[in-house]
């Protein structure tokens, strides 16, 4: 399963990682040094939710910032009560 936005098509990207060690010039040291460079990922902030797409509700990945920019429309709660026959019954 892709991590993949439905709406904005935010995904996983690559980048990288830099360890660093000594201290600054400005500081009074004799600058920093690059030991390492190591590969990582920039992994978006996905959801599982219901949504209302096309009249029809399903379930879709969407980030979290769709979600706050209100690009996610959630279908209504069901109002569903039983009988008072049936809820006596069981």
């Amino acid at each position: 399963m892709s991590r993949v936005c439905f709406f904005t098509g935010k995904r996983t990207t690559a980048g990288r990682s830099i360890t660093r060690r000594g201290k600054a010039k400005y500081l009074g040291g004799v600058g920093r040094k690059i030991t390492g460079i190591t590969k990582r990922k920039f992994k978006p902030n996905i959801q599982r939710v219901r949504a209302v797409v096309d009249g029809q509700v399903i379930r879709i990945k969407v980030s979290a910032k769709a979600i706050r920019n209100g690009f996610v429309i959630k279908p209504l709660k069901r109002n569903y009560k039983p009988d008072t026959q049936e809820a006596a019954q069981a």
